[in-house]
């Protein structure tokens, strides 16, 4: 199954102590590019969760918010780093001794002291269990996601596909009353011109008109294009890029068909086939 780059997950979870919230958003992106927004407490799970993506996604700019909200009963309980405390209190005495002036320690500043107080939170092991826990939720929540829009661009592309074999069977209907019709036309102009005909002259000039307005390599060509695309979207998976460069493909045939056509019906299929192409084009960009 082919999945979107675009998609929003939102997990989840309540405990005693607060609540745990990971929002994931997915946007499009040539490569796999993660970034995080956490508190620093959880900072250090980072490369892990980075992992965590990368073994399930492999295309897509991801936006992973983490949102902690402790509970006011709980987030009123503060604890000292009595550690920490005692650290600052024996280089104030020695800055008493090097200074050689007694001051008594100012104990609202050393209050403010970042990390001398801190919250009295539930336990941090099993809190990052449930972080980890929830964003894994999380990265299988964007993939449903992913896949349900991907069943949309894969149906847009088969759309698209039916379309281009279309015009490719109406061209080729054309070319040999198309190529019978320049055949008289230049005929006509050698009678008006009361020019001498060489029978095998004439053949000549036929077979090489014939060769110029030749575009059965640029519809088979086109045919095995569409075969190749439908097998890549039926395959599903990771085939954006190879999609990509098909749709380069798809379109240098229609310019060629294009560039060789005389007959006005010829030229509308072939810029049908282009505005096809370029749909095309735009559903995949956006398919990891």
């Amino acid at each position: 199954m082919v999945r979107s780059m675009t998609a929003f997950a939102r997990q989840q979870l309540a405990a005693d102590w607060g609540t745990l919230t990971w929002e994931l958003k997915s946007v499009n992106q040539r490569f796999l590019e993660p970034s995080f927004r956490m508190p620093e407490a959880f900072r250090h799970m980072e490369f892990d969760l980075r992992n965590a993506l990368r073994k399930n996604l492999s295309r897509g700019k991801i936006e992973a918010n983490l949102r902690i909200e402790y509970n006011q009963a709980e987030a009123g309980k503060l604890k000292l780093d009595h550690d920490l405390a005692s650290e600052l209190l024996t280089i104030h005495q020695e800055l008493q001794t090097l200074s050689q002036e007694s001051q008594a320690p100012n104990l609202m500043q050393l209050m403010r002291w970042p990390n001398i107080l801190q919250s009295e939170e539930a336990d941090a092991d099993s809190m990052e269990k449930d972080v980890k826990a929830l964003f894994h939720n999380g990265i299988k929540q964007l993939i449903e996601v992913r896949e349900r829009e991907g069943q949309d661009l894969a149906q847009n592309i088969n759309d698209r596909l039916d379309g281009i074999e279309q015009e490719v069977v109406k061209v080729t209907k054309l070319m040999p009353q198309i190529i019978q019709w320049q055949k008289e036309k230049i005929q006509g102009r050698f009678e008006e011109a009361k020019i001498e005909l060489d029978s095998e002259r004439v053949e000549q000039e036929m077979v090489m008109l014939a060769q110029k307005l030749d575009v059965a390599e640029e519809l088979d060509r086109l045919t095995t294009h569409v075969k190749e695309a439908r097998r890549l979207v039926s395959k599903g998976g990771a085939v954006g890029r190879r999609l990509d460069f098909l749709m380069q493909e798809f379109n240098r045939e229609a310019n060629t068909l294009g560039s060789k056509s005389i007959n006005t019906d010829t030229t509308a299929s072939a810029v049908e086939m282009k505005v096809l192409i370029e749909q095309m084009r735009e559903q995949v960009q956006n398919m990891e």
